[in-house]
């Protein structure tokens, strides 16, 4: 087995128990409770999940997803969870792996899809991108992409990444600004984790990141008034299309900016 396989099966293994702990974090986050205690309950008869129970994603099929001492149906977003969280580690890991130049950049960018995940669940449920995971995110990414930056011997992508933070968070805030009703401070906040590990691959995949967010939360809205599931007033979360543009532009950035940069002439 080669080494970039081991690494995406670990990876895998790992995306399910921390698409497992997501699940937690996006419930009790938002209601101000603790992530650490009590131990994972049935919300309906409050009997607490037998440990071979909270398996991810084998425990809610063995249940048939049903709470096995009341047997209350349990949401498939919890599993379909944890198996997101595993494919996109899979996936990260695969690219990354492939690419021995990029492999202590993998927990950054690990840590930045498991984040991705939470903010996007609790924004789409809640309206909201709570401090609590935001602005850790901040410190966290930052040094995550130091670790990286010490070991490709690339101090220029850190440099980068802390003036690509910098940079997005004051156009998101002069935004905000400028129209407080359509920027909330949470998209704000969330601004600076972004552009750290936009910043990081380059000042072009930052562009891309920055436009698409725009892009695909304009189309969504457009969409939505279309068929009429909403009106110009109607508050549509944006932390769901930063995080997309985000990812766009760190998978297909540097390609695009290019392509941009030659048919326009300018490259």
């Amino acid at each position: 087995m080669s080494a970039t396989l081991l690494l995406v099966v670990f990876t895998v293994l790992l995306g399910l128990a921390v698409g497992s702990f997501l699940n937690v974090v996006v419930w009790r986050i938002p209601r101000g409770e603790k992530i650490s205690s009590p131990p994972s309950a049935c919300p309906k008869c409050e009997h607490s999940i037998r440990w071979h129970d909270n398996i991810p994603v084998f425990g809610w099929l063995l249940l048939r997803g049903k709470c096995r001492d009341c047997g209350e149906p349990i949401a498939a977003r919890y599993p379909l969870v944890e198996a997101v969280t595993a494919v996109a580690f899979g996936v990260i890991a695969a690219v990354i792996g492939a690419d021995t130049t990029l492999v202590w950049a993998l927990p950054a960018f690990l840590y930045l899809a498991a984040v991705s995940i939470a903010l996007t669940l609790i924004d789409l449920d809640t309206q909201t991108l709570p401090n609590a995971v935001v602005l850790p995110s901040i410190v966290v990414g930052a040094a995550l992409l130091a670790l990286a930056s010490a070991g490709t011997g690339n101090w220029g992508a850190l440099v980068g990444a802390l003036a690509g933070g910098a940079a997005l968070f004051a156009f998101y805030l002069i935004v905000a600004l400028i129209s407080p009703r359509g920027m909330g401070m949470g998209d704000v906040k969330l601004a600076p984790v972004l552009g750290l590990y936009l910043g990081w691959l380059g000042w072009g995949v930052l562009a891309v990141g920055a436009f698409a967010a725009f892009l695909f939360g304009g189309l969504f809205a457009v969409v939505l008034l279309l068929i009429k599931r909403a009106r110009r007033r109607t508050a549509i979360p944006f932390g769901p299309w930063m995080i997309a543009g985000a990812w766009l532009g760190i998978a297909f950035g540097a390609q695009i900016w290019n392509g941009y940069m030659v048919a326009s002439g300018l490259s």
